[in-house]
């Protein structure tokens, strides 16, 4: 896990956390914050093993750490957050000594992790699905005026 540990150990990194956390300072919805992202992370790597999936975890964890990380960005300027983590995202997979085909991989479910997926059992659909699986909203103080949908917002547990 040391390409992992040099994503938590990334100054840039660090500082991108802060900044959601500015951002989110009263937000009485879902945080992005380091224990969602570890929350999906390791719900998607209990999907790959239940499903018999071979992923380097370092992939998933990489994925899970970074997906949301530009999520300032879209209370700053209006960014979508998965566009503006893809372009945060690489540049710290680089530098932390992710190799092209891994970044590909990252880079794509970040993109994608907001939903408009058309193939299952993939790499990308049991990220979108750990994210979604992550939030607690059985027991969210703010679940009624949240704008997702019923259909979206997660009753159970799962993983």
């Amino acid at each position: 896990m040391n390409k992992v540990n040099a994503i938590l150990n990334s100054s840039k990194y660090r500082e991108y956390l802060k900044r959601n956390e500015e951002y989110e300072g009263d937000r009485v919805f879902c945080k992005h914050d380091i224990g969602h992202f570890l929350d999906v992370a390791r719900i998607a790597y209990i999907m790959f093993l239940e499903k018999h999936i071979e992923i380097d975890k370092q992939i998933v964890y990489a994925a899970a750490l970074l997906h949301d990380i530009g999520r300032w960005m879209q209370y700053k300027d209006g960014t979508p957050h998965e566009v503006a983590s893809y372009r945060l995202a690489e540049e710290i997979l680089v530098e932390c000594g992710f190799i092209e085909e891994d970044r590909k991989v990252v880079l794509g479910a970040i993109l994608k992790h907001r939903g408009g997926l058309e193939e299952k059992e993939t790499f990308d659909e049991i990220f979108y699905l750990s994210d979604k699986l992550s939030r607690t909203c059985f027991s969210c103080a703010a679940a009624k005026e949240c704008k997702w949908s019923e259909e979206k917002k997660n009753y159970k547990i799962t993983y």
